[in-house]
């Protein structure tokens, strides 16, 4: 039975955090938690809160074994992107785009 849990509108660009995903794909969630505690990756903190957020809901759902889960999918889309501006020569503004994603990520038990 897959287990799905997701983070959306999180302040980390899409690209950025698919560096992460691409790490914990296939693996064990436990090790997949050791090696995104020790990621020094503003999205590496993202994505080991979201896999502890999909257990717990494994262990209060309680049709799986916790311990043979392993990060079946998980996938980093583009959110949409806060734009600002920032006080630029002569008057002039210039455009910031702050970017977002989201974060979807599947569990299921081997």
């Amino acid at each position: 039975m897959e287990l799905k849990a997701s983070l959306k509108y999180t302040r980390v660009g899409a690209q950025r955090a698919r560096l992460v995903a691409d790490l914990v794909r296939g693996k064990d969630v436990n090790e997949a938690i050791g090696l995104l505690s020790f990621s020094k990756k503003k999205s590496a903190e993202l994505i080991r809160a979201l896999i502890q957020s999909a257990v717990a809901n494994a262990e209060a759902k309680k049709v799986i074994d916790v311990d043979n889960l392993y990060v079946k999918t998980i996938y980093v889309n583009q959110g949409p992107h806060l734009k600002r501006y920032r006080p630029a020569a002569r008057g002039q503004a210039s455009h910031r785009k702050k970017k977002q994603s989201h974060i979807h990520i599947i569990l299921d038990e081997r």
